[in-house]
């Protein structure tokens, strides 16, 4: 099994405001190791944030800080939905509800259903289905030995994903 990322899919709720984007991901890797890397301070910082507070629980506190050089990159929120080695889910300020549902997939891989719900506009929408998919391409990177050097990190990759997106809308 070799790692994949489905093209993300959305769809606007009614009245406009909200906004629902999906992922699913095929990885060649156990769910705990997985797991690991989607709900775990340890593992969060090789392809998404730093998890400044991060309570493993229902209820729990999360602070996530952006390591790309994003300024005012620091978002915090609860754990709003807990499930070891299942669903770990952050609800955040700005980024919303971002759930993580993993699922065995074979003997030894994992399927990563993702889903991200936010309020906000189509160039919102576009600049995170461009986010989640550049932080699910670091995340296969990092299952894979290779955490992200975030010194490094520049837009290039998450421009041409926003661009590619934005043309399946026209």
């Amino acid at each position: 099994m070799t790692a994949t990322i489905g093209q993300g899919t959305s769809r606007t709720g009614a009245g406009g405001a909200t906004q629902h984007l999906h992922f699913e991901l095929h990885l060649p890797h156990p769910v705990d190791k997985v797991w690991a890397a989607v709900a775990t301070p340890g593992g969060l910082p090789g392809w998404l944030a730093a998890a400044d507070v991060f309570e493993p629980r229902l209820g729990g506190a999360v602070t996530l800080r952006w390591l790309n050089g994003e300024a005012d990159a620091t978002h915090s929120g609860h754990v709003t939905a807990w499930d070891p080695s299942v669903v770990a889910e952050y609800t955040i300020d700005l980024h919303g509800r971002c759930r993580f549902h993993l699922e065995p997939a074979g003997e030894s891989g994992t399927t990563l259903r993702f889903t991200n719900e936010f309020d906000g506009d189509d160039a919102l929408r576009l600049d995170c289905l461009a986010g989640w998919h550049d932080h699910f391409e670091l995340l296969v990177a990092a299952l894979e030995g290779r955490p992200e050097d975030w010194s490094t990190w520049r837009p290039d990759r998450w421009r041409a994903l926003r661009e590619s997106y934005a043309e399946v809308r026209r």
